[in-house]
Formats: C-alpha cells, sequence, structure tokens
C-alpha cells in the first residue's frame, strides 16, 4: 500500500505558530498551507463545504504569492465570515513580473457557538518564509503571528 504523503506538520516556535507544508506540486502545497493555517484556528474536519468564493491574485514571486493567498484567505474569513476547509488551487503561473494563483475555498458561514474557535491568527508573517523544491515536490515554511 502506498504511504500517504504528510500534508503539513506544526514545528516549535516561542510565540507565534510555525509550519512545513508539502506538495507533490506548487499547487497542492499552496492548498496545504491553507489547511495548516485553518486547522489553527478550527479543527476542519467540522467544518462542511457549500459556500466556495474564488480566488485570483498576482504578486512579484512566489513568497509573496503565498502570503497574499493565505491573508486573503483570512480577509474573507474575517470579513464574510466563512470558515474554509477545502481549497482547491487550479493553476500557478509564472508571468511576466511575477506569478498569478487561480483558486477556489469551500467552507461554511462561520457561527461562534457552533464552531469552537481554537487560535485567532492576527496574520501571515515573512518572517522565516520560503518554499524549496524537493526531490519529490515542493515544501514550504510559514509563520503566522497568533
Amino acid at each position: 500500500m502506498p504511504s500517504q504523503q504528510k500534508q503539513y506538520e506544526y514545528l516549535e516556535h516561542t510565540a507565534d505558530v510555525k509550519f512545513l507544508a508539502y506538495g507533490k506540486t506548487l499547487e497542492e502545497v499552496f492548498e496545504n498551507a491553507a489547511l495548516a493555517v485553518f486547522n489553527v484556528i478550527i479543527d476542519t474536519d467540522k467544518v462542511s463545504g457549500e459556500t466556495t468564493r474564488e480566488v485570483f491574485l498576482k504578486s512579484p514571486d512566489l513568497e509573496f504569492l503565498l502570503v497574499d493567498w493565505l491573508s486573503e484567505l483570512l480577509y474573507l474569513f474575517e470579513v464574510d465570515e466563512i470558515i474554509f476547509r477545502k481549497f482547491k488551487v487550479e493553476e500557478i503561473r509564472e508571468e511576466e513580473g511575477g506569478y498569478s494563483i487561480i483558486a477556489r475555498a469551500s467552507g461554511e458561514k462561520f457561527y461562534p457557538e457552533s464552531h469552537p474557535f481554537e487560535t485567532e491568527i492576527k496574520a501571515v508573517t515573512y518572517n522565516q518564509l520560503e518554499i524549496v523544491k524537493t526531490h519529490d515536490g515542493w515544501k514550504a515554511q510559514v509563520v503566522v503571528d497568533i
């Protein structure tokens, strides 16, 4: 039976939350980074997925694109009050002057009484941020300010 590749893992960090996200493709590592972020906030297994938001972003490089992607999802959570549980990155493309992402996030309306809040994330940081091509795909290291 083939081994299941890790989606993400949390790392030791003094005050914030630090994690590594993994993926066979760049798109998959962005999906798993988003999943790791939202699992800091809430247990995403307890969230359904009827509500979807499309995300289209452009950034000067991959690291900025990852921070912009995760920050946009947190913004949608705060403003539209949607807690996301599933992420599908259709495409990350290198373009003249940067990168773009076309993606979809699914979840449901956030109700504090039915969604026990675990940790509030203030921001996605550039601290220790890196995206690396590995022998079996990609990995990204992210630190979020809590």
